[in-house]
């Protein structure tokens, strides 16, 4: 029977398969497919906003909104670098957090605080699109879209007396939209001084947070509690206008200190100089200026054949730094022909100071500040100076106030502001960025002039270009607001080789100082009367002492 059975499964196999094969093929060839139903289509404007997010994925801004840009190839490029990123913000995590941890040992019974895990994933954040802002300030502006589903491992061990807590960070998801603000831009690399990060918006932020094994924020009413405390907590401190800035230049290299104060100097007399000229006395002037200062040194006047000269002589300089500038006085012999003999000079600390107290300082004359110098203990006479700093009003204390809810404060706003800012003198500082599209007839050297109050400054030469970047700064120290006065700055272009026209100008502005005074500040690019194109960026500020 065995072989019986074998033998009639050897042959129904043989025979089924040609059977099965020649079925099929009739099947193929002469039995027609029914209709087949086309898929229902809707147009998508007929679908509302649940039914779009069911059959859609999350759309990026760069789609929804045309001023974001798409920036595939850096997602590509963070995707590439994660794992190296991963590693140095751990790093820099692990670095920051351990001198708060050293500082809770010992409070609450705590023995120890210590990282187990520390990874942020294997999944990197991505940007939905960055917006990028024109301003003209001296700045770069960017706002990117950050989504951030991640897979960290983030496990902290603590000690506390002898029982040993694990808490576990897991399944982090942030949705944030910071404004990064590069400024300000500098000619040393990385090109920008600073970098300054402010929020938008409240950020979504969402994790698991396992204590010894359980989800903490699965228990009723500690999730929302949790997200509510750290938007709050956020949105105190980074929440824009606050913002977060990170140091990236030295002061000193990346960028140039601002004016922070007026020193007022009064030359008082000098007393028994040196006598210098064999047939009669000296001829005494002084020079007097501020460490690190590159402006010219100011002069008073000269006073014949008097070793016991009386100036009584009011100037004015500018203050970067009242911790490490020194003012600089050295008095000369003057001469109607060749050089002037230096009968002596001294240095006065600016640090010396008190802010808005005038102070007297009689002056030992010596050669040079060098101490060992045995010349130095050589007679040179006295110098009389009073000195005065006046350190500038901070934007904070002149619009100082709390806010009403429609954004005004209440004590400087309006003429409590106006008062402060117009009956104090100050200092103008005009800063000329450059200029667009200006065009000569017969030569393209650009430089500008400005001239104000009798004065007049000039930029240096940029040859042969229509877009010249000066970047250079004057300074005008005024006893009151220039309310009713105007500022006029001319672009001109002078030649460098031959030339029938030696200098000509490429167009002009006069810009009214009173908008300046009430804003303390303007930033704009002005159109250049008498010139077809032709664009003048200019900052102007006023300072109040």
């Amino acid at each position: 029977m065995g072989f019986l059975g074998s033998l009639l499964g050897i042959i129904g196999f043989g025979i089924g398969i040609p059977l099965g094969l020649l079925l099929g093929f009739l099947l193929f060839i002469y039995v027609e497919p029914g209709d087949v139903k086309e898929p229902i289509s809707r147009p998508i404007h007929e679908f509302d906003t649940n039914s779009l997010l069911d059959i859609l994925p999350e759309i990026p801004l760069w789609v929804k909104h045309p001023d974001y840009d798409r920036i595939d190839w850096l997602n590509k490029l963070l995707s590439d670098m994660w794992p190296y990123l991963d590693k140095a913000i751990c790093g820099v995590i692990k670095s920051t957090a351990e001198p708060v941890f050293a500082e809770c040992i010992g409070k609450f019974k705590l023995k120890s605080v210590e990282f187990k895990n520390l990874s942020l994933g294997t999944i990197p954040p991505s940007i939905h699109g960055i917006k990028v802002h024109e301003t003209n300030e001296n700045e770069l502006v960017f706002e990117p879209a950050v989504r951030w589903a991640g897979n960290p491992n983030i496990t902290l061990v603590l000690k506390l007396l002898s029982l040993q807590i694990t808490v576990q960070l897991v399944d982090v998801q942030l949705f944030a939209a910071p404004r990064i603000i590069l400024k300000p831009l500098v000619p040393t690399f990385p090109c920008f001084a600073s970098i300054a990060v402010s929020l938008m918006e409240k950020p979504h932020l969402d994790f698991g947070l396992n204590l010894l094994g359980g989800d903490v924020m699965a228990i009723p009413g500690v999730y929302q509690y949790v997200q509510d405390t750290i938007k709050k907590q956020v949105a105190s401190l980074y929440l824009w206008p606050q913002t977060f800035e990170i140091p990236i230049l030295d002061g000193s290299v990346g960028s140039t200190k601002k004016p922070v104060g007026i020193l007022h100097v009064k030359v008082v007399r000098a007393i028994k100089l040196l006598k210098m000229d064999l047939l009669g006395a000296s001829d005494p002037y002084v020079k007097l200026s501020l460490s690190g200062d590159k402006l010219p040194a100011k002069k008073t006047s000269i006073k014949m054949k008097n070793l016991n000269p009386e100036w009584n002589e009011d100037y004015k300089l500018t203050v970067k730094d009242p911790e490490s500038q020194v003012l600089q006085l050295h008095v000369y012999d003057w001469e109607k022909v060749g050089t002037h003999d230096k009968l002596g000079m001294q240095i006065v600390p600016l640090r010396l100071l008190t802010q808005h107290e005038t102070k007297e300082f009689t002056l030992n004359l010596v050669k040079n500040t060098n101490p060992n110098d045995p010349h130095n203990k050589k007679w040179r006479g006295k110098l009389v100076v009073e000195l005065t700093f006046k350190p500038f009003i901070d934007d904070s204390e002149l619009f100082s106030g709390s806010l009403h809810g429609s954004g005004k404060r209440e004590d400087m706003v309006g003429k409590g502001s106006e008062d402060v800012s117009l009956n104090r003198a100050g200092l103008l500082l005009v800063l000329l960025q450059g200029a667009e599209d200006v065009e000569g007839s017969h030569h393209n050297n650009p430089y500008a002039v400005v001239n104000f109050g009798g004065e007049q400054k000039k930029t240096k030469t940029i040859k042969k270009t229509r877009d010249p970047c000066w970047n250079e700064e004057f300074q005008f120290v005024l006893e009151e607001a220039p309310l009713k006065e105007k500022i006029r700055i001319e672009v001109m272009s002078r030649r460098t080789g031959f030339s029938f026209r030696r200098k000509e100008s490429l167009g002009y502005v006069d810009i009214n100082l009173n908008d300046v005074v009430h804003n303390g500040r303007i930033n704009e690019k002005y159109n250049l009367i008498n010139s077809r194109n032709g664009v003048l960026h200019v900052e102007i500020r006023w300072k109040v002492i």
